[in-house]
């Protein structure tokens, strides 16, 4: 029951960054991709910058906060599989950058934190 209510979580998690990134005037292109051996929460337009995003989102008593999640190990399957991603489109590969969007589900009304350029990598 209770990876339900953490799946339940981080759905709403990933609406509530979606629509913040489009509201910031990205072009949100993927969701959920698995590549590489990881995971890409979100994948987007800035411009001519491809963004990769984590979504991290935390409810009431959590005991770190959304972008504490993102470790080195996280990282590192962000990479593999940005990289993953990027190995499929033609062309020479876009200016590319990892964000983390951090939610605070609990206490309503969320509270969403896009951080920019979160990480680099090798990092």
């Amino acid at each position: 029951m209770a990876r339900a209510g953490a799946v339940r979580r981080g759905r709403q998690a990933e609406d509530l960054a979606r629509q913040a990134m489009i509201g910031a005037g990205f072009q949100v292109v993927g969701r959920n991709l698995r590549l590489g051996g990881g995971e890409l929460d979100l994948v987007a337009w800035e411009g001519p910058t491809l963004v990769f995003v984590e979504v991290k989102g935390r409810g009431a008593g959590a005991a770190t906060g959304p972008e504490e999640a993102v470790d080195r190990r996280k990282r590192q399957r962000l990479v593999a599989a940005a990289r993953a991603y990027l190995a499929r489109l033609e062309g020479p590969p876009p200016p590319c950058r990892f964000d983390v969007v951090a939610v605070d589900l609990d206490p309503a009304p969320a509270r969403v934190r896009h951080l920019r350029d979160a990480f680099r990598v090798g990092e």
